[in-house]
């Protein structure tokens, strides 16, 4: 007799489980599955004629390029070759009930192991534009980062006029020494990190600085034609100015959001931010090429990286023309004018000119009630010295940065992990304060007392909570703009202003009707900034100052987000592959 084959309970369970899961997890509606592969590994660089091994994807610097197009699934193999624990977050994807993919270490997922890989699942629902993808442990995304365009589904035309060409320009920060260094040795002295070398575009110095020029960003435009660039500024710790010599830039999308257009001659990104220009070339022949620059916007009394990077416009020489005989480099070389350094009134103005489209097309969902109002205040401030010695920070001091003067301090469990499975116990509480606990005139002179408190505090929101959280810079330490993240969600930035917030007078002047939508905002420096989003995707989400350091120092929280009634209202189970911490 053959032998038969009965499976057991928990094998036939085990089974049910895991098609159950594959049938909840999102696939594309409109779209295709993507595959793509990312090898992360040790490569040497060579920048301003010093070689060193930085952490790469696939070796190279900027990492690769994911292009999608609205309503396509990606599943991202990533392979963990380096001895850096690795976790690769999808900037400005939304990640509608797939949390588990959204990447911060500790956050929604342990970080990848050495040795190991994960597959990143998730579908782009909703979202068309620039976006981009980089590393969230420590400060690996120093090098590990690159640009992530949505395409709008077939047939479906941009709001402007089809470019000639797309380009993709990328600003990073290179840094001679390992930034693990750096950050490791700020944590441990409390002090302030080193500064970058130079800034670069996508992945090049430029010819401004030592032995850079042949590392140089070179775009070539032909006559009369319209490109689109899409910005994208991935640097560690520093806003930026951005203009091109001699030519005049259309901004057409922020964050992956349509805009209203508008004419600038320089544009202003901050860290996490993205912004899509339109580049309409010269009719004629200039017989000139042009820099295109950036350098930082300062708001804070810290140390900074003041330098410039640039690339060059070229025109492609007329066929068969007069200026055929002319060398690119006996041409006269254009330079751009950019703003002051601290040049908060441009700051301002261009914040300003940015509104939704509100069109039917691409309307503007602002929640126009509101379910529950916070106050955050967000700025630096101090921790004790350890261990009976002295630190570099303020008197003595270790640096700090704090959201409701807590400084959040990362678990060792993942946050999604445990809340998913009820296991917070000893790994985070539910009692994020949401107003200051000791009120104080916040852009005044500061007080006497810096401590911050510490702590792994979230907020719990139910499902399709509609929030307007006003979040309030001090001057504590010095008034600092502070770009603030938010992952899994868009949100309204209805209202900014300088000084404190009035409760009373400011929200009378707030944009319900075509305010910008974004992921990463700006709260001014010395000012306030009020966004408004609508809690409708379960999750564990953080929210964090895009400057690195200030990130480092604790100026981070987390939202947890419940699952809703229906079943297309629930955060689905981890994948198998889940990293363990």
């Amino acid at each position: 007799m053959g032998a038969s084959f009965r499976p057991s309970t928990a094998l036939l369970g085990a089974f049910l489980s895991s098609f159950m899961i594959f049938c909840l997890y999102p696939k594309p509606v409109l779209g295709i599955t993507r595959h793509y592969k990312f090898d992360i590994k040790l490569q040497n660089v060579t920048r301003l004629c010093h070689t060193k091994s930085i952490v790469s994807v696939n070796g190279r610097f900027p990492g690769p390029r994911i292009v999608a197009r609205e309503g396509d699934q990606l599943l991202i193999k990533v392979v963990n070759h380096v001895p850096n624990n690795i976790s690769i977050h999808w900037h400005g994807i939304r990640q509608l009930r797939s949390g588990w993919a959204d990447g911060p270490a500790y956050v929604t997922q342990c970080p990848i192991q050495t040795g190991q890989s994960y597959v990143y699942n998730y579908t782009i629902s909703g979202q068309r534009g620039t976006l981009f993808w980089h590393a969230h442990v420590s400060w690996l995304r120093a090098t590990v980062y690159g640009p992530l365009i949505i395409l709008p589904n077939h047939g479906v035309p941009y709001p402007f006029a089809k470019p000639y060409k797309e380009v993709s320009v990328i600003f990073g920060e290179w840094f001679n020494t390992d930034p693990e260094a750096i950050i490791n040795q700020a944590l441990q002295t409390g002090g302030g990190p080193n500064v970058s070398d130079a800034y670069t575009i996508n992945g090049l110095p430029g010819p401004l600085y030592n032995c850079s020029a042949k590392d140089t960003f070179k775009l070539k435009v032909k006559l009369g034609k319209t490109y689109l660039l899409r910005v994208i500024n991935a640097a560690l710790n520093d806003e930026l100015f951005f203009s091109i010599a001699n030519h005049t830039l259309t901004v057409v999308e922020a964050d992956a959001v349509y805009v209203k257009p508008f004419n600038t001659e320089t544009i202003l990104i901050a860290p996490g931010q993205t912004t899509n220009v339109l580049l309409k070339t010269k009719p004629r022949y200039p017989n000139a090429t042009f820099f295109m620059t950036a350098r930082p916007y300062v708001t804070g009394q810290a140390t900074f990286d003041n330098s410039t990077v640039a690339g060059i416009l070229e025109y492609e020489l007329p066929p068969n023309g007069f200026h055929s005989r002319i060398s690119i480099k006996e041409r006269p070389l254009f330079n751009s004018i950019l703003p002051a350094l601290n040049d908060t009134s441009f700051a301002t103005n261009f914040a300003s000119k940015l509104r939704s489209l509100a069109s039917a097309r691409f309307p503007a969902n602002v929640p126009q009630k509101v379910d529950k109002q916070f106050f955050f205040t967000i700025g630096l401030g101090t921790s004790p010295c350890q261990h009976n010695q002295t630190c570099q920070g303020p008197n003595g001091t270790m640096f700090a940065a704090s959201v409701n003067n807590v400084s959040f301090a990362m678990p060792t469990t993942a946050l999604l992990q445990a809340h998913f499975f009820g296991q917070s116990n000893g790994v985070y509480t539910t009692d994020f304060p949401s107003d200051p606990t000791i009120p104080f005139n916040y852009t005044g002179t500061p007080p006497n007392n810096t401590m911050v408190s510490n702590g792994t505090k979230l907020v719990v929101l139910p499902f399709n909570t509609s929030v307007e959280l006003i979040m309030q810079d001090t001057s504590i330490l010095g008034a600092e703009s502070h770009p603030l993240h938010l992952h899994g969600f868009n949100f309204f930035v209805v209202g900014q202003g300088f000084g404190n917030f009035d409760p009373n007078k400011d929200p009378k002047n707030f944009n319900l009707v075509d305010p910008i939508e974004r992921n990463t905002v700006a709260v001014p420096s010395g000012g306030w900034v009020a966004i408004r989003f609508l809690a409708d995707n379960p999750g564990v989400w953080f929210m964090h100052c895009h400057l690195e350091v200030h990130t480092s120092w604790g100026l981070k929280m987390a939202w947890i987000v419940l699952d809703g009634k229906l079943p297309n209202q629930k955060l689905l189970p981890p994948p198998a592959d889940l990293p363990k911490c």
